[in-house]
């Protein structure tokens, strides 16, 4: 074959394997598999709500569960518990709780897609995010709100008025309202 010109490495055999390009679904379940543990190993629990990326670092997620905030199967357990397929695990971070149930068991950091597929999430919606009004923008350079502009801002933000009939009496006010200033002979209006 060589000497008809062509290079004996250009030319491939029938027994090299030509794979096709893998799907991406097809390497998010590889990769899921290759950092999943072997058959006699298990998972910290701390390390698979890391993981699957519950939580940003593997110390927050062994603090979440030294603090109590998580539990599997109702419990409340500690950072080196053992996690398994079909566990409920439930963590409350970030003002939220996360109810997850496990499908897959991963010791290593995946990717997002790969990691929604390691489990099944049955976590609440997140509460909407309050819709505040901004704290009366001003213009650059107007400088100081005026007590017109002050007020407008608190009618805005429903507050009460600094001189509103809701406010307690002033202690230091006399009966019609009028300030008492002491001198030396004693109390005055």
């Amino acid at each position: 074959m060589a000497s008809d010109g062509v290079h004996e490495s250009d030319v491939s055999d029938e027994t090299d394997d030509h794979r096709a390009a893998p799907e991406p679904q097809g390497d998010a379940v590889a990769a899921a598999e290759a950092a999943g543990p072997s058959n006699s190993e298990s998972v910290r629990i701390d390390s698979w709500i890391w993981s699957v990326r519950l939580v940003k670092t593997r110390s927050m997620g062994a603090a979440a569960c030294k603090g109590g905030h998580v539990r599997v199967n109702g419990e409340r357990v500690k950072a080196a518990h053992s996690v398994r397929v079909g566990d409920e695990v439930r963590l409350r971070h970030e003002g939220r709780e996360r109810i997850v149930v496990v499908k897959r068991v991963i010791r290593k950091r995946v990717g997002a897609p790969v990691a929604a597929e390691c489990y099944v999430d049955n976590s609440p919606p997140p509460p909407p995010r309050e819709t505040v009004a901004p704290a009366g923008v001003r213009d650059r350079g107007t400088g100081r709100p005026t007590k017109r502009d002050r007020r407008e801002l608190e009618r805005l933000r429903d507050l009460p008025a600094a001189g509103s009939p809701d406010d307690a009496p002033d202690p230091h006010r006399g009966a019609q309202g009028t300030a008492r200033r002491t001198t030396r002979r004693g109390t005055q209006r």
